[in-house]
Order: C-alpha cells, then sequence, then structure tokens
C-alpha cells in the first residue's frame, strides 16, 4: 500500500474515478500518534455535489432496472474483495483515526458483515399478494427506489458507518453520493475502488469530500431523495430540520450520554472489564462508548478501588502496537475539548480519580511525542446536576453516579436527553427484565456493555440521539431506502356494467 506525504492530496470519486474536482480549500490529514500531517484533503463545492449528484441521477434508471439477483451478485464480489483487504482498510482507519489496529480490523468485519445482509436483497425485496382482495380483484404491495440518495458520516468509523448506508441503499436499487469525514477520508476512497472492482457501473457509488459546504449542497440538491447522518446532536436536528424542509427522507443520528448500571449482585470484576473496555475502546470516541457508570448500593465501594487500578494499568500506545488497548485522540481540538471538559469536572466538585491529561505521549512509541495523547479519565461522586454528567464528552473519560436503588438508576436513565445505548451488570432475572423493559433508550444490553445489533436487526436510539422513524440497516434500512406501492388489478371479464360512484369495497 502506498505511502501518503504531506503533499498528498486526497479527494472525490466521481462517476467511477478518482477526481480532484472544483474546490481549491484543502485541510490537513494528521496521523493522530505522530501529530505529522500525512495528506491534504481536497474540500468540496456545490460543483463537486452537482457532478457526483448528477452521475448517480444518470445511472439511477439502469441500476434501478437491474434485477435484485444482480445487484446481490456485484455485492457478492466486493464482499470477497473485502475479506481479501480487510487488513489494508483497517491499516487505513489506523493511521488517520488513531484507533488501535485490532478495533479497526472490528470496526471493518461489521461493515462486512452489513455487506452480507445486502447479499440478502432478492429475498428482502420480496412483497406481499393477496388473491381475490374483492370479486375479480387482485391486490398487492412492492418495494421500489427512492432515486439518488446521500450519507454524511462521522469520523470515528470511516469505514463502518458509512457501510451501515451504501450496501443497503445500493442493492435495493438506488444510486449513492457519500460525504465522508474530512478528518480521516481515505477509507471511502478504498471501499470506492473495491466496489468498481466488484463491477458496480460508473456513478451508481459517488464520493465527494467536504465539510459543511458540501453537506449543505446534498440537502439542498433536488435530486437527492434521502439523507442518512451520524454524528453530534445539534447537527442531526439541524440535518433533519433542512432535509425535511427541502422534502427529503431523512434519518439523523445524533449524540449519547451511555449508562452501564451495576447491580449489587453483579460480578464486579466482570463489569470493571465492561467499563474499562466500553469507555476507553477508541478512546472514547463512539457513540456505543460507555461514559457514566451508574452504581447501585454497595456496588460502589467495591467497584470503584478496581476501576481505578484497571484504568490505571491502560496500554495507551500507538495504534500500530498489536498489544495497545488505546490510542490517540483524532485532532488536537478534539483533545484540548476534551481536556476542557476535565477542568470542568473539577471545578463542578466531581471527585478526580485518574487525570489522562498526565499521559506523555513519549510513553505512547517512537516518535508520538507530538501526538494527540489522553490517558483514561475516572471522575467518581458525579451528580445529574453537573455538565459532565449532562454533556456528550465523546473522549476517554468515565464518570461514576452512586445511586441507592434500581428504581432510581432506571429514573436517572430515562430523565436524561440521550438515549441511545445503555447497559446493565446482573444476576437477577426479574432485573433484567424490568430493565428492558421501562428503560426508554434504542439499544439495551444486558451484561453486554456495547449492545450494538447484528446486521439484520438494525441501529438508533431515541429521544434526541435520533431523528426520523426508521434505524440504520437491517430491514429497517431496507424500508428507509425503498417506498411501497400499493397495486390492485382486475381484468375486463370481472368488471360489472355501469358506472360505480360508491367507496369501493370487499363483496
Amino acid at each position: 500500500m502506498p505511502q501518503a506525504s504531506a503533499r498528498t492530496q486526497i479527494a472525490h470519486f466521481i462517476h467511477g474515478a478518482r477526481a480532484s474536482g472544483h474546490g481549491t480549500r484543502t485541510q490537513p490529514i494528521y496521523n493522530p500518534a505522530t501529530g505529522a500531517i500525512s495528506a491534504q484533503v481536497r474540500l468540496g463545492n456545490k460543483q463537486d455535489v452537482d457532478a457526483a449528484v448528477a452521475s448517480a441521477q444518470a445511472a439511477f434508471a439502469a441500476w434501478s432496472d437491474t434485477p435484485p439477483i444482480q445487484r446481490a451478485r456485484v455485492f457478492f464480489k466486493f464482499l470477497e474483495l473485502l475479506n481479501r483487504h480487510r487488513d489494508e482498510l483497517a491499516h487505513l482507519i489506523t493511521a488517520e483515526h488513531g484507533k488501535v489496529f485490532t478495533d479497526a480490523r472490528g470496526e471493518v468485519a461489521r461493515g462486512i458483515d452489513i455487506v452480507e445482509f445486502a447479499c440478502g436483497i432478492p429475498q428482502l425485496l420480496k412483497g406481499d399478494y393477496t388473491d381475490q382482495v374483492s370479486t375479480g380483484i387482485d391486490n398487492w404491495t412492492m418495494r421500489q427506489p427512492l432515486g439518488v440518495v446521500a450519507g454524511i458520516t462521522p469520523f470515528n468509523f470511516p469505514a463502518m458507518v458509512p457501510m451501515w448506508m451504501f450496501p443497503v441503499a445500493i442493492a435495493t436499487g438506488n444510486t449513492f453520493v457519500l460525504k465522508p469525514s474530512p478528518i480521516d477520508p481515505s477509507p471511502s476512497l478504498f471501499m470506492a475502488d473495491l466496489l468498481k472492482q466488484a463491477g458496480l457501473p460508473d456513478g451508481v457509488f459517488n464520493v465527494v469530500q467536504g465539510d459543511k459546504e458540501a453537506v449543505d449542497a446534498l440537502l439542498e440538491h433536488p435530486d437527492v431523495k434521502a439523507v442518512s447522518f451520524v454524528g453530534s446532536t445539534p447537527i442531526a436536528h439541524s440535518i433533519y430540520a433542512t432535509g425535511a424542509r427541502h422534502g427529503k427522507r431523512v434519518q439523523a443520528l445524533g449524540g449519547a450520554k451511555n449508562h452501564m448500571v451495576v447491580m449489587p449482585d453483579a460480578d464486579i470484576d466482570q463489569a470493571v472489564d465492561a467499563l474499562v473496555g466500553a469507555a476507553f475502546g477508541s478512546a472514547g470516541e463512539r457513540c456505543m462508548a460507555i461514559s457514566v457508570a451508574v452504581l447501585v448500593g454497595d456496588a460502589a465501594d467495591r467497584l470503584v478501588p478496581k476501576l481505578l487500578e484497571r484504568t490505571k494499568a491502560l496500554k495507551v500506545l500507538n495504534g500500530t502496537h498489536l498489544d495497545a488497548e488505546m490510542g490517540p485522540i483524532v485532532t488536537p481540538a478534539a483533545r484540548a475539548r476534551i481536556a476542557g471538559y476535565i477542568d470542568l469536572g473539577i471545578k463542578e466538585g466531581a471527585q478526580l480519580l485518574a487525570d489522562g491529561r498526565d499521559f506523555n505521549g513519549v510513553d505512547a512509541g517512537e516518535g508520538c511525542a507530538n501526538g494527540f495523547w489522553l490517558g483514561g479519565t475516572v471522575f467518581d461522586h458525579v451528580t445529574p446536576q453537573m455538565r459532565i454528567y449532562k454533556e456528550e464528552i465523546f473522549g476517554p473519560v468515565l464518570i461514576c453516579v452512586r445511586v441507592p436503588d434500581f428504581a432510581t438508576a432506571v429514573e436517572l436513565i430515562n430523565t436524561h436527553e440521550f438515549g441511545n445505548g445503555v447497559a446493565c451488570f446482573t444476576r437477577d432475572g426479574n432485573v433484567a427484565r424490568e430493565f428492558s423493559r421501562r428503560v426508554q433508550v434504542g439499544m439495551v444490553g444486558i451484561n453486554v456493555p456495547i449492545p450494538v445489533p447484528m446486521a439484520w436487526h438494525g441501529f438508533g436510539g431515541r429521544k434526541k440521539s435520533l431523528f426520523g422513524d426508521m434505524h440504520t440497516y437491517g430491514e429497517e434500512g431496507v424500508r428507509f431506502y425503498t417506498q411501497q406501492k400499493s397495486i390492485m388489478q382486475r381484468w375486463p371479464e370481472s368488471i360489472g356494467k355501469g358506472a360505480q360512484f360508491a367507496m369501493p369495497t370487499a363483496k
């Protein structure tokens, strides 16, 4: 795999080929572990978006008329190529995002799951049929693609989140324009190249790099029929409102403040392992990261010392090290924002047990002195009134809230404005059942800290974690990227004489 340099320019993929585009603005791409600039990304403008959408629109008629089984065969080839090149894709993720290589491989694997799901699209597009719904009349439904659809994806999963979207969208007959994060754009182009090799016709999948200018152009473009988004809540809300105002179907996944309840009967060692992995994996830069430990009763005093010991022993290293448990923060701005929340927590009166600001990048490996490093951070005795509890930090900061009982834990979670993911660690089956039924969160784990659904179930939260009616991927994704049509049919031999002025009824 060729190595990028600071002079390398990464741009777009339009109509089956790499394209430099019309936009002249650029943004540096960093290696977060070393702090070095590895390349520049060209930021697309309205002309670039127009070119990508025009290519997708031109390709739509032929692609939507392609039989589903033939579309599936393209994805079987894409699946084969992804499996063959999964480590190359994972290395690109580590180089530009910073997450450890083993985690990047896991991201690629979960994206591959969606591709495998999309290979079953002939079965998933089957409609319903009723013979003799009324005398001489049959009725059936079909699902048809929307047209050109777009995905706007975040930096934290530059391969997996796009694969939440484009495999299902394209397999159902749509054409696609991807606007990835400019922080780590290379995986999007790598996947575009593999789709081309798999035989996907030119124009069916396009990539426009960019920032708000490109996003606004997609939201306003009349030929874009639907938009999928994953990112922060303020931007998700804005995209949902803007897209709907322009007549588009929108699913916009926003922020999170995921809680993990630890009951007194839980296996404390297992709970500690779960908290450390879920809070500090990918440096906490996951929408499903656990950021709040809700410690019930005497679980707190038994868990916190072990949690502190395990946090201080974290292997924070350059992600290329196979034994690394946590890598750097993605950008200097993100590191400064997270450090600011640590400052805020101290001012608000929370007890700081482990301070990630003390971590020195020199300890992360050779050449890492100037990287964007933080260690694991733990606060105890946090209250619901504190901003570090209310707001999404999106970094390796775990806060502990102590509550007296199960009912208080559930109420605490249900009154939070976010409702993305949640977990409960317990040995009590009744507690597990009641928690699953009563908690107002989209994805629930019982002794599972990060309950990301598998490809055939669909991903999505509640409250301010999701704007729109449908989750991503799975059968929810099929519904989002298609529209239902109902057809009633009868033939002249069964039609009576005379005009009918009453509402038709079954008879």
